[in-house]
């Protein structure tokens, strides 16, 4: 959801909640990627770079039963079927920000 609600605040000029003061991570998978495997990826970069505009962020402690990391281990999956992700973060947020705002019209 992060990269939905990020996506509507840098469009919209609002500023970014992060949680935990912006020391976590997290993994992402895009959805043509979903039936073959997981993608790592960062996102708020990702997200002004294919938006063209600067994120206005808010640094907040972390959310009570958050976790400060995620990371996907793919590594069975590479050994078993031998897949490798195909799309870049740069690309799946690239894709998304024109679905948004080609679906709200931003």
């Amino acid at each position: 959801m992060a990269l939905f609600v990020f996506a509507r605040a840098i469009l919209a000029g609002e500023p970014i909640k992060v949680f935990n003061h912006g020391q976590h991570t997290r993994d992402f998978t895009y959805i043509d990627d979903i039936v073959e495997g997981v993608i790592l990826g960062a996102y708020i970069e990702a997200i002004e770079a294919a938006t063209g505009k600067t994120a206005i962020t808010e640094f907040l402690p972390l959310q009570p039963g958050d976790v400060p990391d995620t990371f996907a281990d793919m590594s069975e999956l590479v050994d078993a079927v031998g897949y490798q992700p195909a799309t870049p973060v740069t690309d799946g947020v690239r894709a998304f920000v024109a679905w948004y705002r080609s679906y709200y019209g931003r």
